[in-house]
């Protein structure tokens, strides 16, 4: 009788929650939607940069004079290639805020400012969409709120690629034409020279620091100790901020400090995105003599090169073999060097850094370079050896 009560119908109606509703404080309807605009322009010549400020501009008034709209920033990178995302600052930034969720739309002159690189524009383009970011190519009359918009996306930013390795191409064009001439001018100096107006000119204070180069590594000091001392002595490297053995290995083996000049040491790949690579034989080479004023003789350069060629005697086949199968305890690479006419195995950390405890191992005895395959006793006793 009881359990009957229980299902009877004001009993039944009792048991059910109480729902209130609750008004929300502002209506969608009165919501903004938040819009930004991504500009670009590739140089910094006269027409391109009157080219970005009327863009800048343009944008800033059009998303200003709308009322459903709230701008949010113009993001804008100036000088820059549309080859590549990772290159460019404020799109980069413009991606970070999307992903903080501050985006709801974004404005584009057009697909070739906003990517030349399919790849690049379709990955934006997905995630965009993903994070419910549409994005609108004005030229190409394009919101990528419509579902359809994305194959449409993908066929003109083909295009804008191609168009993009086709000036590439024209540009590498150019520069052979002028390499064969003997007119080419690089875009960066190397350390002791700079560029004014279209003349290399001698940079006096760093000339001076790469005669003291070839002249301590002629009376006996390697690679990883003439860095140090520069180091120690605060000059500076140029565009790096500390000096390395590899720093100082490209300026004694750079023929520019001679007078003369040789081109297309590496190349640019034909397809996007670009990658740079070492012209091992790939394509030609130009020798240009007395391109611009020499800050060291050819006699002391070619001194220099003869040292060089010295020292590693034997070394790159018989050590070589070996320190592909040795690393430090710290994880750390292993080089031979010689010092005195004697061999020893050394971590490159300790070498370079000094912050490995490990110390420099002597070779007990010479290895001759047809002796690759034979280890001595003392490296397989080292902390070096790798089995």
């Amino acid at each position: 009788m009881a359990e009957k009560h229980l299902t009877d119908g004001t009993t039944a109606l009792a048991a059910q929650p109480r729902v209130i509703k609750i008004e929300a404080a502002e209506k969608p309807r009165n919501a903004q939607l938040r819009v930004a605009a991504y500009t670009r322009v590739s140089s910094d010549s006269d027409d391109q940069l009157n080219s970005f400020a009327a863009q800048n501009r343009y944008y800033a008034e059009l998303i200003s004079g709308k009322a459903e709209w709230r701008m949010v920033d113009i993001y804008a990178d100036e000088g820059i290639t549309g080859t590549s995302t990772a290159k460019r600052e404020d799109f980069q930034r413009m991606m970070a805020d999307c992903r903080r969720g501050i985006i709801d739309q974004i404005l584009v002159k057009s697909i070739s400012r906003f990517a030349r690189n399919t790849k690049d524009c379709l990955e934006a383009v997905r995630e965009l969409k993903e994070l419910g970011v549409n994005v609108r190519f004005e030229r190409e009359g394009i919101d990528t709120a419509n579902v359809s918009s994305e194959l449409i996306t993908a066929i003109y930013a083909a295009f804008a690629q191609k168009e993009s390795e086709s000036i590439s191409g024209n540009m590498r064009w150019s520069y052979q034409r002028r390499m064969e001439a003997g007119t080419f001018l690089p875009s960066s100096m190397a350390y002791g020279y700079k560029l004014v107006g279209r003349k290399i000119e001698i940079d006096a204070d760093a000339a001076l620091v790469v005669c003291r180069i070839f002249q301590w590594y002629l009376n006996g000091v390697n690679r990883i100790a003439i860095a140090k001392m520069l180091n120690e002595e605060g000059i500076s490297s140029g565009q790096r901020k500390k000096w390395h053995s590899a720093s100082v290995r490209y300026i004694l083996t750079n023929e520019k400090y001679t007078g003369d000049s040789l081109w297309q040491k590496t190349y640019t790949s034909d397809t996007l995105p670009a990658t740079r690579h070492k012209n091992t034989g790939e394509h030609e080479q130009y020798y240009a003599v007395g391109t611009h004023p020499p800050i060291i003789p050819r006699k002391t350069f070619d001194q220099v090169q003869t040292l060089m060629q010295k020292r590693s005697v034997g070394q790159a086949v018989t050590h070589g073999r070996l320190c592909v199968r040795m690393r430090c305890s710290c994880g750390s690479r292993i080089r031979a060097k010689q010092v005195n006419s004697r061999w020893y195995w050394c971590c490159c950390r300790h070498d370079e850094k000094g912050d490995c405890a490990i110390k420099p191992v002597p070779e007990r005895r010479r290895m001759k370079p047809s002796a690759a395959s034979t280890i001595s006793s003392s490296i397989r006793a080292s902390p070096f050896w790798s089995r």
